[in-house]
């Protein structure tokens, strides 16, 4: 019998994390907080995780105090966990870096949010998991409450398997605090998803006073550049990973998980690339527009980091002439957001016209008019890049015009 359960994004993560973890390093930030606070409820009522133990949580005094929990419980052999967003997350990119270089399989689950720059802001957008995405931890991202308890799930097996750090995220307040149903997966059938070899092979690798190895060394220009590039095995595993873990989420719940998800027609011509929230606004304006005759459609990104070309390709329709990426961010000084330079990058000897355009900077709402005037001005004469939807910019006039 399928169970569901009403609950926002912050608690349908903190389910499935907790179940993972054998320790947990938390601090409060908004609007991640919730996740560790269940975290937290769970260990007082001595519930078990995956194995058979009550998870350890330990609130520090900094974010960079709890992630440096991760990573110390990491080296010792125990499987970590935290939580965070805007700069919380980025008192974690120094140890972030660490936990790549390491190959440990740390999770960082972000309820993404504003950064603070010429005013803080406490909602969402992409700006926090664009500041880490030069780390090396993989990014996965999730577009509804549903999809981030799946891909939670998804984020804690891979992690695991590949021996690489994830950062899991999902819209601050847009999607964390949405209440919505989710259908649950029964834990027994989730514990059996996990890779028990490649935890041993994980515990092996612990520091171990019966096992001494040399850790946190220096490395000169011999020898520096060819360890960082013997790294690079890893990240192309870590995309095979992931797409099995979602071939078996997918059999257990009748979902299609894939890196990359196409929604429209076949035939499309004019197509929207986006991660986020806003996936399921461009779907209901694809569905409308193509029912009165047009060829669109959106595709979403889940797995961010490792970006696979591949997967990319392999979903967008041939028939594609007109890609515009839309970024939840804003890249100050760049000819282009992050999303944006990695779509340009992989179409770049495609013959399709790639521009990028800018919306939703802190949960500013983007409407499917708002939508719709993406589509329209792709099909337009004068199309140009570094457009912004959703606001009237009377400064820099790079705003579209909305019918």
């Amino acid at each position: 019998m399928v169970k569901y359960k009403t609950m926002d994004a912050n608690e349908a993560v903190s389910r499935v994390a907790y179940l993972f973890s054998e320790v947990c390093g938390i601090y409060p930030i908004t609007p991640a907080s919730p996740m560790a606070e269940h975290i937290d409820e769970y260990a007082s009522h001595e519930k078990k995780n995956f194995f058979g133990n009550v998870v350890d949580v330990v609130e520090m005094q900094s974010e960079a105090g709890a992630v440096g929990v991760v990573h110390g419980a990491l080296q010792s052999g125990a499987l970590a966990t935290t939580f965070t967003a805007s700069q919380g997350l980025l008192l974690m990119i120094p140890t972030l870096y660490k936990m790549a270089g390491e190959l440990l399989p740390g999770v960082i689950h972000v309820a993404a949010r504003s950064l603070s720059t010429h005013a803080l802001s406490i909602f969402g957008d992409h700006q926090d998991v664009y500041a880490v995405k030069g780390t090396g931890a993989c990014m996965l991202a999730s577009s509804n409450v549903e999809e981030a308890y799946h891909m939670a799930v998804v984020a804690h097996l891979a992690a695991i398997e590949s021996s690489l750090p994830f950062v899991h995220f999902f819209d601050g307040f847009r999607t964390s605090h949405e209440i919505n149903k989710v259908r649950l997966m029964d834990e027994s059938r989730i514990s059996k998803l996990l890779d028990k070899k490649a935890v041993f092979r994980f515990r092996e690798n612990a520091m171990d006073s019966n096992r001494p190895t040399t850790r946190g060394t220096a490395e000169n220009e011999d020898i520096y550049f060819q360890h960082t590039e013997a790294r690079n095995t890893y990240y192309d595993h870590a995309v095979s990973v992931v797409c099995d873990v979602m071939k078996r989420i997918n059999e257990m719940n009748g979902t299609d998980y894939q890196p990359f998800n196409y929604y429209g027609s076949k035939n499309a011509t004019m197509v929207i690339v986006v991660m986020g929230s806003v996936t399921d606004t461009i779907r209901e304006v694809v569905d409308q527009l193509n029912a009165d005759g047009g060829n669109y459609g959106v595709v979403c990104v889940h797995l961010y980091r490792p970006f696979s070309a591949k997967h990319f390709l392999s979903v967008l329709p041939k028939t594609v002439e007109k890609v515009a990426v839309l970024d939840r961010a804003k890249d100050a000084g760049s000819v282009g957001e992050p999303l944006y330079m990695d779509v340009t990058n992989v179409l770049c000897d495609k013959n399709i016209m790639v521009v990028g355009g800018r919306y939703g900077l802190s949960s500013k709402n983007t409407t499917p008019a708002q939508i719709k005037s993406v589509f329209d001005f792709l099909g337009s004469r004068k199309v140009h890049h570094n457009f912004t939807v959703g606001i009237l910019d009377d400064v820099t006039h790079l705003s579209l015009k909305v019918d």
